[in-house]
This record gives C-alpha cells, structure tokens and sequence, in this order.
C-alpha cells in the first residue's frame, strides 16, 4: 500500500503541481503583462481613430502604413505559421497532438502581432492570444528534454492554456472546464489536476501584479440583473431558439467567407488579403469605432445605453463580416471576444424587438446576459462552461435554471443542423493547410509498456496519446487473453503489451510520442 501511494505521489502528483504551478506562475505573469500592453494600445488606438477623424488628409499614408503592416504580417507567418489566427484553435490543435509548435518563436510572435492587430483596430480579442500564450508557456516551461518530461509536455501546456483563459476572461472556473469539454473533449483526473494547479497558481500571480499594473481582473463588472420567475420561462427559451438560430446562421457565413478567400481568391497574395482586412477596417473605424477594435468596450455599452434597432443590425454585420474576414486570413487575435459582441448584439435587437410589443425595460440586462451565454453555447459548443461563464462573469447566479435553458436550447439547434463549433472548424482548416498534398497513414501494431516509463500506474484515459490513437486492447504478463478496456480505467503496469492504432500525416513524430510515454520501442 506504502509502494503504490509513493508511486502515485511521485509519478502523478507531484509531477502535476510542479509542472501545472509552473505553468501557472509564469502564465499569470506574461498574460497579466499582455493585458496591460493591451489596455494601452488599445486606448492609443481609440485616441488615433479621433484623430484621423478630423484630419482625414492623412488616410493616404495611413494605408501605406497598413500595407508595409501587411506585409510584415506575411513574412512572419512564412516563418512562423503557428502564429496564424485566434489561438484558441491553434492550442487546441497543440493539446489534442494534431499539430507540433516552437514555443517560444510563438509566443514572442503572438505577443507582439495581436498587439498591432489591436492597434489597427482588427476585430480580434486577447483571449486568443493568452490562450496561446498561456500554452506556450506551458510546453516551455518542461526545460529538461528527457523523455519523461516530453510525456508531461501537452499536460503542462494544457495548464497554461486553462490559465491564460482564467486569466484573460476573469473566469476560473471556466478556465478548468476550457480543458475538458473543449481542449480535450473528455474527463480525465489528470488533466483535471493539472488545469487546477496551474489555473490557481496563475489567479494568485495575477492578483499579485493587478494592483502593480493597474489592470483589472475581470472581463465585465458586476451587474445586478433582473431574477426571473417561472412566468418567465419562455423568454430564456426564445432567446436559446433565436441564439441557436442565429449561430447556425454564423457558422454558415464562416464557411462562405472562408471559401471566398481561400478558393475564390486563393490565386490573390496573401499580404493583399491581410492589407484588405487592415484598410476596410481602418476606412469603417473612422465612421464608428463600434464597427472595429474587440468588442469589450461596446459590450460595455450595450449594457449602459440603448440603440437603434438598424443600427444595431449595422453594426452586427459589420463586426460579422470584418471578424470572420480576419480570422480566415490568419490575422493574428482571439475570435472570443468579439463573438460575444456578435451574440451581445444580436441580443440587444430581441430586447429592443420585445420591448416595442410591450415587454418591460428591467428585462434588457438579463436578455443580454443570456444572449452571451447561449451565444457560447451555440457558436463554440461549450454549453457547461457556458453556464459556469454566465455565473463567474455575467453575475447570472440568480437565475441559474433559466441560464441552463437558454444554453441548451442553443446548444441543441446547432445540433439539430450539425452546425460545427466555430473553433472546430478553424481547426480542420489549420490541419487542412498545415499537411495539404500530404496523405495519412493507418499504422496496426503492438507495443509494450517499459519499467519506469510515463504509462506505468497511469490509467489508460490518463494518457494524452497521439492524436488519433485508439487502445484497441491491452495484454498483461498475468493475462492469457488480451482485454478490451472499453471505459479507459485499466491500470497501465510494465510490460503490458497494448494493441494499438492510428492514423497519422508524419509518422516520425508519433513514434517520438509514443516513445515518450511507453519507452522505447521495436517499431
């Protein structure tokens, strides 16, 4: 007994509160950091925008500026290609083993890119990029190179992507459930532990370096919403119809404009794609700064002031049309954020709608509110951590079942139209770009648990494999037969022999991981 809780402490618990703490620190430090440079450039953005506005005889050099901005953009990305796009679909990518990155090429690259994104004003957030950061962060913080060490690797970066989404969001909670239901799309204790550490060592370090920086912790202040009663039911279930309606809708204009620009315009320069984004966006900016830049600041007024239904609808085009535009081009900045502007928007014009027939105004915040949650739950396909998000930052802790419809609905009638979640997609377009002309390939074959190797102890749902490995059965020294392990709980012991298979675009790469966990191998 002595012998088997030592093994679990030294093989699993310590491993993940080192690893996962470390993660965590240095997480909560570089985001926090980013979030200051942010808050700045953005306002200095803001600022500029006010000041083209009324000296407009600069425009011409402006948009030579956004061109050599392009153009840098484009010879970085020749570089660095992990530096493209939201980030959130990148570390998902990376945490699931779809994909390889340098970490700290990326991280440098990601920092720096997204801030001049925001300082164009691009329609992109910082979640994203904190996310990515956060994963980087992770998978570098493992200095030692043994093998032993790599098996930790997309643990530990799995901790600094849940931190640097706490962090970024002011939502904890939701940063722990982002590894389970949408990094890894599945329960296991050890990824639990681990975005637990790293998720609570990140929180303290930021709430050491808040009050140092002058940044606050949370996305939104508290709001006090209106409590529903059960007479009100059916206004969760309209709002989770019409958001579920409307991010089919959304998902569906992703898919038109990433075919525009990727097929229609495929044969056109990709620094000219980027430098269009940039212009159109610096051109609208100077009408309405509600047009561009994250959507932080315009959620923020939504909830405060109240507009016009058509320009409601104009704005929400706008943002759709200059989000997706810049996230298909790989402009480098989280898509998050402004899709909670979208779903912000899309619910101000129900309220609005609904107060024109008769519904009370105390009513607005609290449509508001559930719009964003249904919006997560329906464009990301996140409904739990939807509901966890709605609590921590949306002050909804009142209205919880009412939370709980709104989040559902949505979440079912993207479902009932097999409307993919809008990270997934962009995944499937990354890993589409990232091996084109390439073929996988299907390896069967057997390997053997090493004495002393990362597996032993571990349960088999423990282990992050291989993208698209498949434990088939497993054979111990004491077996005769091989066993089907259908749930994932058997025990891993040397010299365990496991019927593996999976497909694979670089081959060589899969062996190093399996080798990391398992030992070496006769392949």
């Amino acid at each position: 007994m002595l012998k088997r809780f030592r093994s679990f402490f030294v093989n699993l618990i310590l491993p993940a509160f080192v690893f996962g703490g470390i993660a965590g620190i240095f997480t909560g430090a570089i985001v926090m950091l980013y979030k200051f440079c942010a808050h700045h450039v953005l306002h200095f953005s803001e600022v500029g925008y006010e000041f083209f506005r009324h000296n407009l005889y600069f425009i011409p050099i402006v948009l030579v500026a956004t061109f050599g901005l392009a153009l840098l953009f484009y010879f970085i990305f020749k570089t660095n290609p992990d530096a493209k796009g939201g980030g959130i679909p990148s570390s998902i990518a990376i945490l699931r083993g779809i994909i390889t990155f340098k970490w700290l090429r990326t991280l440098i690259s990601v920092f720096f890119m997204s801030l001049v994104s925001f300082l164009i004003g691009v329609p992109l957030g910082n979640e994203g990029p904190s996310v990515l950061m956060g994963t980087a962060i992770g998978q570098g913080s493992l200095f030692n190179s043994s093998l032993k060490r790599n098996a930790w690797q997309r643990y530990s970066a799995t901790g600094g992507a849940c931190a640097g989404f706490a962090i970024a969001t002011g939502a904890p909670i939701s940063g722990v459930l982002f590894a389970v239901e949408e990094a890894h799309q599945r329960i296991s204790p050890m990824i639990i532990i681990v975005a637990c550490v790293s998720v609570i060592f990140a929180r303290i370090t930021s709430e050491l370096l808040a009050p140092l920086l002058g940044v606050g912790l949370q996305l939104f202040p508290s709001v006090q919403l209106t409590s529903l009663a059960l007479k009100d039911i059916w206004l969760p279930a309209l709002i989770g119809i019409l958001m579920g309606f409307f991010a089919v809708g959304f998902l569906y204009c992703y898919r038109l404009i990433n075919k525009l620009f990727n097929k229609k315009l495929k044969n056109i320069p990709l620094y000219y794609k980027i430098f269009g984004v940039f212009a159109l966006t610096f051109l609208v900016g100077l009408l309405s700064f509600s047009f561009i830049s994250t959507g932080h600041e315009l959620i923020l007024s939504l909830y405060t002031a109240k507009h016009s239904i058509l320009m409601l609808l104009l704005i929400l085009l706008v943002r759709t049309v200059l989000t997706l535009s810049a996230n298909t081009n790989k402009i480098t900045g989280g898509i998050f954020l402004p899709i909670l502007a979208l779903g912000t928007l899309f619910s101000a014009i129900v309220a609005n709608a609904l107060e024109a027939i008769g519904l009370s105004s105390e009513y607005y915040t609290i449509i508001l509110a559930l719009g964003i949650t249904a919006c997560i739950s329906g464009m990301m396909k996140m409904p739990i951590t939807a509901i966890v998000f709605s609590v921590e930052a949306l002050s909804c802790h009142n209205n919880i079942i009412y939370v709980i419809i709104a989040s559902a609905l949505a979440f079912i009638i993207t479902e009932l139209f097999s409307a993919k979640s809008i990270n997934d997609s962009v995944v499937e377009n990354t890993v589409k770009e990232r091996y084109f002309g390439k073929k996988a390939v299907l390896i069967d074959t057997f390997v053997t648990v090493k004495a002393s190797s990362f597996a032993v102890g571990k349960q088999i749902r423990d282990i992050l494999w291989p993208a698209n490995l498949f434990v088939l059965s497993v054979q111990s020294t004491t077996q005769l037969e091989a066993e089907v392990d259908q749930h994932g709980g058997k025990e891993l012991s040397a010299g365990d022999q496991l019927h593996i298979r999976y497909s694979t675009y670089e081959n060589s790469i899969s062996q190093k991981d399996i080798v990391a966990i398992l030992g070496e191998q006769d392949f």
